[in-house]
């Protein structure tokens, strides 16, 4: 695509409000409403129209003693969560290659990113018949292992916020196809440490996942084993993948600052 068109399907409003963000990015220090309209080359009423749109979705905060704006901390949560998801990507790859070569079973990594499950990245099985996921797909969290991991560490606030946007589909049998129930699944994930998918999303397909935490005591990811129901019977599941998936995922979290 050339320049033109890429241009050409861009939006002006957006563009702008990104510049901004630019803006106070590498000026590293909070900035008068004229300063940023004379960098930017825009009028001082369209300046403080988008810089009143980015402070009510926290991007952007006012000081109220000096009038200057700087970036709020819902950027830098933004910023925070991106670098979490590259470099969690480098710590744990080695792992999931163990996991995989402990269990001949698929092993992915994934975050959560407004009530989806993301798939960052995956180690195959060498085994014929394989789960699949390639990294960046996205998936319902409300009924797959790593989904409810990674969800079991939210306040019932947040969860309640991101189930209002849940389908709820039930894609078989054994989906949880409401919140209630959605709500008592998680309290017992809590409880045990680990999450399973005993066919929610697929008829035929289990999956055992784990949290990883950093530093500050946050989940900032999941990893998980998965695979066909023919080979994972509850016994092999429960007996030795559960601890399997437990322990990679508390050395992972140990890698990244989590003191237990």
């Amino acid at each position: 695509m050339d320049d033109n068109n890429s241009k050409a399907k861009t939006v002006q409003s957006v563009e702008r409000a990104l510049a901004i963000m630019d803006a106070l990015a590498h000026e590293g220090s909070p900035m008068k409403l004229s300063s940023l309209s004379k960098q930017l080359g825009l009028n001082i009423s369209t300046v403080h129209r988008l810089l009143n749109t980015l402070m009510v979705w926290g991007y952007v905060e006012q000081d109220p003693h000096m009038g200057k704006y700087r970036l709020g901390i819902k950027s830098f949560e933004i910023g925070n969560k991106a670098l979490y998801s590259l470099d969690i990507r480098s710590v744990a790859k080695p792992y999931l290659k163990k996991l995989v070569d402990k269990s001949n079973e698929t092993a992915n990594l994934a975050i959560l990113v407004e009530g989806e499950v993301v798939y960052i990245d995956q180690v195959e099985t060498h085994n014929i018949i394989k789960m699949f996921a390639r990294p960046g797909t996205r998936g319902p969290a409300y009924c797959t292992g790593s989904g409810k991991a990674l969800l079991a560490a939210l306040s019932e606030y947040e969860i309640n916020r991101l189930a209002r946007d849940f389908s709820f589909k039930s894609y078989t049998g054994k989906t949880i196809t409401n919140v209630g129930d959605l709500k008592k699944e998680l309290s017992l994930i809590r409880k045990q440490g680990y999450s399973l998918d005993m066919g929610e999303m697929e008829e035929d397909v289990r999956c055992v996942a784990a949290p990883i935490i950093d530093h500050e005591g946050k989940t900032i990811a999941a990893i998980s084993l998965s695979g066909p129901s023919t080979r994972m019977s509850d016994q092999y599941l429960r007996n030795e993948l559960v601890p399997l998936v437990i322990d990679t995922a508390k050395q992972i979290s140990h890698l990244v600052g989590w003191d237990d």
